[in-house]
């Protein structure tokens, strides 16, 4: 490629990373409107209405002249001391004749009140990443860094007046202040981190219109995807900012989530189900790697879909060189991982020494374990812990032992020879995978931590990559605490798992789907195997 087209194509990817940091924030609920006097004269208010907040999650197709190309979502966690705000972006982006993935992830902290605590964002990639973090000092300035590396380039300190408002602070507040109505025009007082500069921005509802969007999906195995069963009509109001120049817009509900989103790029976020969203954008990523297979040395499918035997061999000991992506926020250290720098050594556990430190079976269940593995233990959307037929199947597995490495053992026995290894092209759901007994790693994870978690024992999933004949796949595990976590693979049949699993992600289905900003940027190479 001639350095003159090079260089526009490079020109034109930092005009999408700018439009990626505007999307990013637009589909996290830039367009959301509330009063300024709501945050700065009714603080009291909006605390007391805080408490009213409970965890959602938004999910959105990322489209780009009619095609879908990435996914995008929004998740809001209540904590006990602080609520989360987390915006998803990731698209693959036509850049000199090839693609890219460029992907943002946004994490905006606050008070139980929802004032401000600290704020992070990182774009991703093949250009170095770019990531900015800050934090509140009181309400009279907020700390910012810039960084292109694991150095700060810019650090500095900026006075503001009263509160500051980031984007995703904001559709938590419009869902306790006044409903849009068309000709309506809000102030908002802004911290903008990309100038570090506070303004006060003027948004303006120009139109009034229904959407009919998708409430549930199911998969189609005649087409290999997945398709809308039940729809909801929505009425929302199309916002936008008079003074901007770039003419970006969008449409939002009563609620303060946006429904659609537009961008002069010819780029469209629109909600929808989570399947559509992100599992059918999966599905044809991996079409398209099953159609060039071979050509990459990380592929997204599973190793199972790409036909891929898993030796004989078991690495005891794996090391690694990882760059090309920014890995802060990932799970790569701890437990039988060790991160340092841009190395990473997995050392698989010795199973003569697995549960030598375990817990007997009435201190598993007793009410600090309880407390300690709270999340470890508990039931989740499609992992269904405490279901009687989950249960019922796990104590007749087990039968009378009480031993909790033997249970685990046990039950990683079963999952591993009875669930058939073929590729389903759902999402995974550990009831439906009892009643299917089929499925890929996703499936055999979901339900193996399902059983493991509804005897008492803390289970919890993990995602990452599989090192197999020199090619790295996607892969889904899970880990299951025995006095330390431990890692097994149910799908492979593996207790403890090979040094072959690098885990990136812990987590349920919302964690997993921030591993695959890494395909496409990632690099890997081997240091030492054996």
């Amino acid at each position: 490629m001639p350095a003159s087209t090079r260089q526009f194509a490079r020109r034109g990817q930092l005009r999408l990373l700018t439009a990626i940091a505007i999307l990013g924030a637009w589909s996290g609920g830039l367009t959301m409107l509330v009063r300024r006097e709501f945050y700065q004269g009714h603080p009291q208010k909006l605390a007391e209405a805080a408490l009213r907040l409970s965890p959602s999650a938004t999910y959105f197709s990322v489209e780009q002249g009619g095609k879908v190309i990435g996914f995008a979502s929004t998740t809001i966690d209540t904590l006990p001391t602080e609520i989360d705000a987390v915006d998803y972006f990731v698209a693959d982006f036509p850049v000199g004749g090839a693609l890219e993935r460029t992907s943002k992830r946004s994490v905006v902290k606050l008070s139980r009140g929802l004032s401000l605590k600290s704020f992070e964002t990182q774009i991703d990639s093949r250009n170095p990443s770019i990531r900015t973090g800050g934090r509140a000092d009181g309400d009279s300035a907020v700390v910012y860094a810039k960084y292109t590396g694991p150095a700060a380039t810019d650090s500095q300190r900026v006075s503001v007046h009263g509160p500051v408002v980031l984007p995703p602070v904001i559709p938590i507040a419009i869902a306790l202040g006044d409903k849009p109505k068309v000709g309506r025009s809000y102030a908002l007082p802004t911290f903008d981190p990309a100038t570090m500069n506070t303004a006060a921005t003027t948004f303006k509802i120009d139109a009034e219109s229904l959407f009919t969007l998708v409430d549930s999906a199911k998969y189609d195995d005649d087409k290999g995807e997945w398709v809308s069963v039940l729809t909801d009509t929505v009425r929302a109001w199309h916002a936008t900012v008079p003074e901007a120049k770039d003419g970006f817009a969008g449409w939002l509900d009563a609620q303060g989530r946006m429904v659609q989103v537009s961008q002069p790029d010819g780029i469209t976020l629109r909600r929808t189900a989570y399947e559509l969203a992100f599992e059918n954008w999966r599905i044809a990523r991996d079409r398209a790697t099953a159609s060039n297979a071979g050509t990459g040395d990380i592929l997204e499918r599973t190793a199972i879909a790409a036909g891929a035997k898993f030796g004989r061999a078991k690495l005891l000991s794996f090391t690694v060189e990882l760059g090309g992506s920014n890995l802060k926020g990932y799970d790569l250290d701890g437990g039988r991982q060790h991160f340092s720098g841009d190395t990473l050594k997995v050392t698989r556990e010795k199973n003569a020494t697995i549960g030598v430190n375990q817990p007997g079976w009435r201190e598993m269940h007793s009410k600090e374990m309880r407390v300690q593995f709270k999340h470890e233990l508990a039931e989740e959307p499609l992992l269904q812990a405490h279901n009687p037929e989950i249960i019922r199947k796990a104590l007749a597995i087990v039968g009378d032992e009480r031993a909790p490495k033997a249970i685990a053992q046990k039950l990683h026995g079963w999952v591993s020879d009875s669930v058939a290894k073929v590729v389903t092209g759902g999402v995974p759901n550990a009831l439906a995978v009892l009643h299917s007994m089929k499925g890929d790693c996703n499936e055999h994870t979901q339900l193996y931590v399902a059983l493991v978690r509804s005897l008492g024992i803390p289970a919890r999933v993990a995602t990452g990559l599989l090192y197999v004949n020199g090619k790295f796949y996607y892969n889904a595990w899970a880990e299951v605490w025995l006095g330390d976590w431990v890692a097994v693979d149910p799908t492979f049949g593996e207790f403890p798992a090979d040094a072959a699993h690098l885990r990136f992600v812990l987590g349920g289905l919302s964690r997993q789907s921030e591993l695959l900003q890494l395909m496409g940027n990632l690099k890997i190479k081997v240091l030492e195997a054996k």
